[in-house]
């Protein structure tokens, strides 16, 4: 029973392990692109107004001339008159042509650690690579076309505010040839929050009807997509109480809409919800005013390799001499935590701290993750809230540890007992079982009560293993010396010598990266090498061989994991060790660790026929 138990818990932690390990150093292949699904098009809704427009002027042409040359960046920049954007953690502008937000670097956060860096660029103008903006407008109505309203080509004026920082909001001003004038005030707050307010003005003699919208555009994949299992990339959607996370192969692999002419899901919500894009560390994100019912829409031109999300409002209809006018908010910027948090509480958008991607065991994850913000504010250093969260964790969990070991010392006790009973029951499996669960009930001893806290444990591990995965917080975090990035591999190399050599250790496209261990893995391998050293090998020669290789096993495969990960295991082996030794001990056993280990090192002797 025991070997059996052991060959489960060692089989559901190795296979984890291997798939996560296969999954990130062999990403799945992307699928070709599909050319064959039609254009986004404006066809009538229900409501009276046509569908937006499609997010850039290139989009709309045939699929022979969708293709644009590839601009630098600056050129694109210069190509439009512009309104700088400039707060304390963003910088960028806006487009007059189009009224476009995409210029936008985090002044925050740097590519590398190294100093001279640049800032993370967060969006971009079309025309360059990986173009990705945020665009308003309004779609028409009967009795109006494309034209009479604003949309991805529209000139507009600055009608006041020179700059838009979070104290001086900025608007834009343009009339069509109806007499109707459309204002865009933008404001910002002094993180990432813009507060969008778009209004319209009926100067005409007829009533008009059009609908507010506001569209996310992403031209192909993010060139740093990192196809990870474990971390959602792609469409995230909250509709009312439904959080939908969508990837970018599954948006390009929606079914055509007739009425949108493309590839497009159409989701209606009735009072809270909002759609975006993540990335692992940046997100950008449309939200409409808490109870405000929409439609939210994931759309995808092929032609055009463009993701498109959007927001669309209820058309308005106004008379002639009135006005109305419709606010949303845009978030663009960091996944921080505490700032997203905020902004849940204070603009009211609903379950938006959900937008982190906290996994299956979020009920879980949340809480963690809470300790572990708690712990690096008043720490100040993510490294040590790192092993003080492992610390918290294994005293929450001494009570489960404590049965478990007591469990395996009371079995361990019986062994003599259990192999007597064998002897005497031979081959009579059914006599062995019965005097089995007899010797069980009379000494209170229950074999499963020893593998269930450790089950038990699984969601946690994984949780911990999510916290530390895909959280800010820890891009870039230095722990000691030559740890300056807990979200990084270990950068130091037995193949140099840890640095005494005078050459640099293989890079990450090396073949030999996969030998270059750093200090952190090894020290993570003779962690659990040691843990095991506390129980003599076991009796059966295959699970002995598979005990003995598995620390170094683990070794290797979990070198070119974050520095972090490796060092939330070294911790938890450590603690896991001294908790097993404390309680071995107490029970009246003494853990024999150097004569086990001296044990492992002894040559086995052969077979008598050999």
């Amino acid at each position: 029973m025991k070997n059996q138990t052991s060959n489960t818990i060692l089989a559901l932690v190795l296979s984890f392990l291997v798939i996560t390990a296969w999954t990130i150093l062999f990403p799945p292949a992307e699928p070709p692109l599909d050319t064959t699904a039609p254009l986004a098009g404006q066809t009538t809704e229900g409501t009276g107004a046509v569908t937006p427009p499609a997010a850039s002027p290139e989009a709309a042409q045939p699929a022979s001339n969708a293709t644009t040359p590839v601009e630098d960046r600056a050129t694109a920049l210069a190509e439009s008159p512009r309104i700088e954007i400039d707060t304390p953690d963003l910088a960028g502008s806006i487009a007059l042509v189009g009224g476009r937000i995409d210029d936008l670097q985090l002044k925050s956060y740097r590519e590398t650690i190294s100093e001279d860096s640049p800032v993370v660029t967060l969006l971009t103008p079309a025309g360059t690579e990986h173009a990705y903006y945020a665009l308003y407008g309004w779609a028409p109505g009967s009795g109006l076309s494309l034209d009479d309203v604003p949309g991805a080509s529209t000139e507009w004026q600055i009608e006041s505010g020179e700059k838009l920082t979070p104290s001086t909001p900025v608007t834009l001003r343009w009339t069509n040839n109806k007499g109707m004038i459309f204002r865009r005030t933008i404001e910002i707050d002094d993180a990432y929050m813009f507060t969008i307010t778009q209004s319209v003005e009926n100067g005409s003699d007829a009533t008009q009807r059009l609908a507010p919208y506001g569209v996310i555009a992403r031209h192909g994949k993010p060139d740093n997509l990192k196809g990870y299992f474990i971390l959602h990339e792609g469409v995230v959607r909250q509709a009312d109480k439904e959080l939908s996370e969508i990837k970018y192969d599954d948006v390009s692999g929606l079914s055509v809409d007739p009425r949108e002419g493309a590839a497009a899901e159409v989701v209606p919500v009735a009072e809270n919800g909002w759609i975006g894009f993540t990335d692992h560390y940046w997100m950008t994100v449309l939200a409409p005013q808490p109870g405000q019912s929409f439609t939210s829409v994931v759309k995808y031109a092929a032609a055009a390799d463009i993701y498109q999300t959007e927001i669309r409002l209820p058309t308005v209809e106004v008379a002639p001499g009135s006005e109305a006018s419709t606010t949303t908010n845009l978030f663009a910027g960091a996944k921080e935590w505490n700032t997203i948090r905020n902004y849940e509480k204070t603009y009211g958008i609903y379950h938006f701290i959900d937008s982190i991607d906290w996994g299956m065991f979020f009920f879980i994850t949340k809480p963690m993750f809470a300790v572990l913000h708690w712990l690096n504010v008043h720490i100040g250093n993510m490294g040590w809230a790192i092993i003080g969260l492992t610390v918290v964790v294994k005293l929450v969990l001494l009570p489960l540890a404590y049965r478990s070991y007591v469990s395996m010392a009371r079995m361990r006790e019986l062994q003599p007992e259990m192999e007597k009973i064998r002897e005497r029951a031979g081959d009579d499996k059914q006599k062995q079982q019965k005097e089995m669960m007899e010797l069980y009930k009379r000494e209170k001893v229950n074999p499963a009560s020893g593998c269930l806290p450790v089950l038990l444990q699984i969601p946690i591990w994984f949780s911990l293993y999510k916290v530390i995965f895909v959280t800010l917080e820890l891009r870039h975090a230095p722990w000691i010396g030559w740890i300056q990035d807990l979200s990084a591999p270990d950068p130091s190399s037995v193949l140099n010598l840890f640095g005494l050599l005078p050459y640099a250790a293989p890079g990450p496209d090396s073949w030999f990266a996969f030998f270059s261990l750093g200090l952190l893995p090894i020290l993570l391998g003779v962690s659990m090498w040691l843990q095991q050293k506390l129980n003599p090998a076991p009796t059966d020669p295959t699970q002995a061989t598979i005990m003995a290789w598995l620390p170094w096993i683990f070794m290797f495969m979990l070198g070119r994991f974050a520095s972090g990960l490796v060092l939330y295991w070294i911790a938890n082996n450590t603690l896991t060790f001294l908790q097993q030794y404390t309680i071995m001990r107490s029970h009246g056993h003494k853990p024999n660790l150097f004569g086990n280990i001296r044990s492992g090192f002894k040559r086995k002797p052969k077979d008598d026929d050999e």
